[in-house]
């Protein structure tokens, strides 16, 4: 295998270094260090910089979503009451010390993946998320973290990464 081919590889095992290589903010000699790729790490950052050059520019584009909060929400019975439902355990309205944040209109994996990275990064825990493409998701956190996760998530949805084709 070439060393441009191994970089490749090496590089598509970490999906943050594709996207920073798209974005041109990429540090291709600290990325070569980083990469286990066997050889010089002056030829692997050529090779980086090329991969990069040779990748579909970062772009992003807004979704409509509407992101709503609902406070309360607890294991459920009634599996129609359920907001959302992963095997056996079913969430939804009541008493509970968690809140969910709800997003409806143009739901996609994209979308949903830069909400989880936006909570991430603002060091907001999820507990639960689950969506379906087109309709809604639903990220459930803990009441105290409702509010910036709100923003964070709204925010989100204004800037989903485009996908690279």
């Amino acid at each position: 295998m070439s060393l441009a081919a191994a970089t490749r590889d090496a590089v598509d095992e970490y999906p943050f270094l594709v996207d920073a290589l798209r974005a041109g903010i990429c540090n291709y000699t600290a990325a070569a260090r980083f990469l286990d790729v066997d050889g010089e790490v002056d030829a692997v950052a050529t090779a980086l910089r090329r991969y990069g050059e040779a990748l579909t520019e970062y772009e992003t584009a807004s979704r409509d979503v509407r992101v709503t909060m609902e406070s309360g929400i607890e294991p459920v019975e009634e599996p129609d009451a359920a907001l959302l439902r992963v095997g056996e355990i079913a969430l939804g309205p009541g008493r509970g010390d968690q809140t969910a944040i709800v997003a409806t209109g143009e739901i996609d994996a994209a979308g949903v993946a830069g909400a989880m990275g936006r909570c991430r990064v603002d060091g907001i825990d999820l507990d639960a998320v689950s969506f379906v493409a087109g309709s809604t998701a639903a990220f459930v956190v803990s009441r105290r973290d409702g509010a910036n996760a709100l923003r964070g998530i709204e925010n989100s949805f204004d800037a989903v990464p485009a996908d690279a084709e």
